[in-house]
C-alpha cells in the first residue's frame, strides 16, 4: 500500500494571526507567541491529512498551501 505524503507550505509573511487553522486542526497548527501560524508536526501523518487540508483551506489570507 502506498502512503500518500503531504507537505504544508507556511507563508509566515502572509499570516495575520486569525487562528482559524488552529481552530480547525489544532493537532496540526498553532499560533506562536507573536500570533503567527506554525506547524505542530514536522511531518503530517496520513491520519491528520484531512484535518491539515481543512485548516489550510479556512485561512482567509492564504498563508497555508497544501502540497501533495
Amino acid at each position: 500500500m502506498e502512503v500518500r505524503t503531504m507537505e504544508i507550505e507556511v507563508r509566515r509573511s502572509a499570516c495575520e494571526g486569525h487562528g482559524l487553522c488552529e481552530q480547525t486542526a489544532p493537532e496540526v497548527y498553532e499560533l506562536d507567541d507573536e500570533d503567527y501560524v506554525r506547524l505542530r508536526v514536522s511531518e503530517i501523518p496520513e491520519s491528520l491529512q484531512v484535518a491539515a487540508a481543512a485548516g489550510a483551506r479556512v485561512c482567509p489570507v492564504a498563508a497555508l498551501r497544501v502540497r501533495d
